[in-house]
């Protein structure tokens, strides 16, 4: 196998690959390795790579033998690094496997490297003073989205057909639009976070992957779905498996249309025009799209304040234990100034701020699950705007308390966090590409807690009549 047959298959159809003995894991290992060399270069996309663990088991199941790669956040690999995209964490090694990163080795994946994150991923794109700029494959001068935007650029420039990615207000979904991937937020309660961690930003974050085809991310659910010692939430699984949904009819669905984000933002034109040529479509299939303005429930300001409490008094545990860890100053020489307002604004907060912070939380989920008793599936765009050049972001930054921060991290992703603080699933499908530039556009497809079933039928179903699997972006390890 050559590195252009190798980046042409998704997991499934390379694990296939191994279990009939076409092709062996430490060969697929070693092309994953020469597309590192190939075309992280021009990204910066994976901070650290290296040999797979010789002494993991053998393994059979639908990712086996596949190469992987983690996110530098939120999950722990015995004797690897885990920095968090921070000079403060630098250096930092895992003394054991997180619950999850047993779970992937469980599935026979290849773990090879990590990938780019934003410091402690509080922001929708992947600019850190610690690793420099992950750069988009589709346009090298523009972000690749984040928190997750190392995953994101390593697998659409096929480094790997699928990687660990998290996601507390977007950053499955951000990447996966501007990429052109599949990306599916899972229910609160899928997978573990544990033992290190608990409930992550009061249960808004989770944890699965980015992929270039939906059952690989159905599949990898499949994996890490289950309770471990201590999790705070819990969520049952399926009665059958999520891969075995990929490829059934979803049947005629009620599909509520919001084109306008909560926040009343603008929408690009060419992802207004998708939008529109996305729900014609899915009305082609046989679906009944209802356009309405689906209330939060709650204001948009309130919204944001709320948010910024949690994720800002969250950060004040994990900045301070990070800086006893390595004793290191916590200041602008280990911290980049969005992350050192977020910690002076959450050393702030009280705790009865927490505690109303949580009332928000609880009125949005209310409301969410309201709209899912008119309709089965909920549609918007992923992102209201294109990627961005780097470095647009953060301009501006140093001069920002820890809530414009905030706002700005969702008034740049406004249409996703909403999914996070419910706590159902949500997913990012690449149906369409900008006439103007040709990037990637993203449709995000909400449903109601616990029901990835109902998002994944209906992403196989269009993944088989509007597909993406021949786009190619710029940079491509196959080319």
């Amino acid at each position: 196998m050559n590195l252009n047959e190798y980046s042409a298959h998704d997991g499934v159809g390379l694990a296939q690959l191994v279990a009939r003995g076409d092709v062996s894991a430490a060969e697929l290992a070693a092309l994953a390795a020469l597309a590192i060399e190939t075309v992280n270069p021009r990204l910066n996309a994976v901070i650290e790579h290296w040999q797979p663990d010789v002494a993991q088991p053998p393994a059979s199941g639908p990712l086996a033998g596949v190469p992987f790669l983690i996110k530098d956040l939120a999950v722990s690999y015995a004797g690897r690094r885990s920095e968090l995209g921070s000079r403060l964490a630098a250096g930092l090694v895992a003394p054991a496997d997180s619950y999850l990163m047993s779970r992937f080795k469980a599935a026979g994946l290849q773990t090879i490297g990590r990938t780019t994150t934003p410091e402690m991923a509080f922001s929708t794109e992947t600019e850190s003073a610690l690793a420099g700029p992950t750069r988009n494959p589709w346009n090298p001068l523009l972000s690749a989205g984040g928190s997750s935007g190392g995953a994101g650029a390593a697998v659409a420039a096929g480094i790997v057909p699928l990687a660990h990615a998290t996601d507390a207000a977007g950053s499955i979904r951000v990447p996966a639009a501007f990429n052109g991937l599949f990306g599916l937020k899972p229910t609160r309660g899928r997978s573990s976070h544990g033992p290190g961690l608990d409930e992550v930003f009061a249960g808004f974050g989770v944890q699965l992957g980015l992929s270039r085809t939906v059952r690989d991310s159905a599949a990898l659910l499949d994996a890490i779905q289950g309770q471990s010692p201590g999790d705070p939430y819990y969520t049952s699984a399926p009665a059958e498996r999520f891969l075995t949904q990929v490829g059934r009819d979803p049947g005629r669905l009620r599909i509520g249309l919001l084109r306008t984000p909560w926040n009343a933002g603008a929408v690009d034109a060419d992802i207004a025009q998708a939008t529109q040529l996305a729900a014609l479509h899915l009305q082609a299939q046989g679906h009944q799209i209802e356009e309405s303005s689906f209330d939060l429930g709650v204001s948009w300001e309130a919204f944001v304040h709320a948010n910024a409490q949690i994720w800002c008094a969250t950060l004040v545990r994990w900045i301070d234990g990070l800086a006893s860890a390595t004793g290191r100053r916590i200041d602008a020489s280990t911290l980049e100034p969005s992350t050192l307002a977020c910690y002076a604004y959450g050393l702030q907060a009280r705790a009865s701020d927490f505690a109303g912070a949580l009332e928000v939380r609880n009125s949005v989920a209310r409301t969410v699950a309201s709209w899912f008793e008119r309709v089965d599936v909920l549609m918007t765009p992923t992102l209201p705007q294109l990627p961005q050049p780097l470095g647009t972001y953060s301009a501006g930054a140093a001069q920002m308390n820890g809530l414009e921060w905030t706002s700005r991290v969702f008034q740049h992703s406004p249409f996703t966090p909403i999914f996070n603080v419910a706590g159902t699933p949500a997913m990012s499908v690449p149906m369409a590409t900008a006439a103007s530039s040709g990037l990637p556009i993203g449709m995000q497809f909400a449903a109601a807690f616990a029901r990835e079933d109902v998002l994944l039928r209906l992403a196989g179903q269009l993944e088989q009549t509007m597909p993406w699997h021949a786009r190619r972006p710029t940079v491509w390890a196959g080319a």
